[in-house]
């Protein structure tokens, strides 16, 4: 595997999560048009930046145990289409589930490459 591949492999399921992350974060911000005063719009900001707690937490414990991001990111998308089904448009789950699928299985490919990835890579000589 070159080095190019192991670090593609490495960072991409991270970056990916990240970008997920701000990208939930967007949909906090229609409650600042709600009306309500400062309390009321802190709470409910709070409120709907819950998910996106969540979803640091398991990026940190995903960080250095690649496995367990895995089976997270994977079971937060089972988790989102139960309790989501038929409310939205298909396109919602695509987003929403459909990018937590694809984080988990590339964490769980770079678990599964892992001895690869931290191996270091021969000199051409």
């Amino acid at each position: 595997m070159t080095r190019a591949a192991k670090k593609l492999l490495f960072w991409t399921p991270r970056v990916l999560t990240i970008a997920f992350i701000l990208f939930l974060g967007l949909f906090a911000l229609d409650v600042f048009g709600e009306g309500y005063g400062f309390w009321g719009t802190l709470a409910a900001l709070l409120m709907h930046l819950i998910p996106n707690f969540v979803l640091v937490g398991v990026l940190a414990l995903a960080w250095k145990r690649e496995w367990v991001g895995g089976v997270l990111f994977l079971g937060l998308g089972v988790f989102y289409l139960v309790e989501t089904w038929g409310r939205f448009h298909w396109s919602a789950y695509v987003a929403i589930s459909g990018s937590l699928f694809l984080i988990g299985i590339l964490f769980f490919l770079n678990w599964i490459f892992k001895g690869k990835l931290r191996a270091p890579v021969p000199q051409g000589g």
